[in-house]
């Protein structure tokens, strides 16, 4: 015996579970589906550009290469916010006969761009650093220089409050861990305005060490970006999506066992599928009762599936 029950289930805000760390290129649920979201991430966009204009700006006259990196570093991070932007007017487009389930996979094609934007910005601030380090260079107009890491500090801090602060009005643990990031980056900023104290009392090897941990920062922040964008592309989902909708079977009195899950993310939606085992003995309305109840477990946990397939197969089919 062996049925099918398919269900679809309209987007909605999803509270998510479990751990996250930043990365960029990878697009939480509520971020693409709340004007909350959209409206944190479009600000702090606004506010760490602006303060990596300002930096370049002050770089003209300090010449700090940990200015330099710095100032990457936060224009990287800003620049993000254009491929994914263009990703969510893509998203919005309805499916058609070729492209069946719409343009969500765009985002991926953002999230590599996103991957060679920061890759850019790492060998670009790692270059300058080394070469300084076997080419130094006096650098100039130390409170200039204070003055620019005090600025992107204020704008990383900024661009976390705003982060942090929209993330906890729409439940959204991610856009929490970005805000959290932007506060890591103020800290670097921290860091070039402290380079220059460290070159006033006579240590003008501060500047390209600190541009060099800059860099390593960056290459840090490239590696989780790197594994979740391609995770992603392959098809691959956290496991503990396939634990919830195994443990969402166990809920549902009638359910012999949960086989064959399948999820993957198409942009922003999560689409999954599991056979269940049921009793050969029950009736074909029955099973799809029991489907029933065990989408619902499922989508109660995660709300983040957009649509849900459910096989239903007898226990001594499954067990054979």
């Amino acid at each position: 015996m062996e049925r099918a029950f398919h269900q679809h289930r309209g987007g909605g805000s999803a509270d998510h579970h479990g751990g996250h760390t930043h990365v960029h290129g990878v697009v939480d649920a509520q971020l693409a589906t709340t004007s909350r979201g959209l409206a944190a991430l479009k600000w702090s966009f606004i506010v760490l550009a602006g303060g990596a204009v300002l930096q370049v700006a002050l770089l003209t006259v300090s010449g700090s290469v940990a200015l330099l990196a710095d100032a990457i570093h936060n224009a990287a991070d800003a620049m993000t916010a254009i491929p994914l932007g263009i990703a969510f007017l893509l998203v919005k487009r309805e499916p058609t006969r070729r492209f069946t389930y719409g343009l969500g996979r765009v985002e991926d094609l953002a999230g590599l761009t996103i991957l060679l934007v920061i890759l850019a910005s790492v060998i670009a601030a790692a270059y300058e650093a080394v070469r300084r380090l076997f080419h130094p260079h006096p650098v100039g107009a130390l409170g200039t220089l204070a003055v620019a890491g005090l600025i992107g500090f204020l704008a990383n801090e900024l661009a976390a409050l705003i982060r942090m602060r929209a993330g906890k009005e729409i439940h959204s643990a991610a856009l929490v861990a970005d805000g959290q990031h932007a506060r890591v980056d103020g800290l670097a900023s921290l860091a070039v305005a402290a380079s220059a104290g460290a070159i006033k009392l006579g240590y003008p090897m501060a500047d390209p060490v600190i541009g060099l941990a800059i860099a390593a920062l960056i290459i840090g922040i490239a590696g989780e970006s790197a594994f979740a964008v391609f995770t992603r592309m392959l098809d691959g989902v956290e496991p503990r999506l396939v634990d919830e909708i195994r443990r969402a079977g166990k809920q549902v009195r009638g359910i012999r066992d949960v086989r064959q899950v399948r999820a993957r993310w198409i942009g922003h939606h999560l689409h999954a599928e599991a056979d269940i085992a049921i009793d050969s003995s029950l009736s074909l309305g029955e099973g799809i009762g029991l489907a029933r109840r065990f989408e619902f477990e499922v989508v109660s946990h995660l709300p983040e599936i957009r649509t849900m397939h459910v096989g239903i197969r007898s226990a001594e089919e499954s067990s054979s």
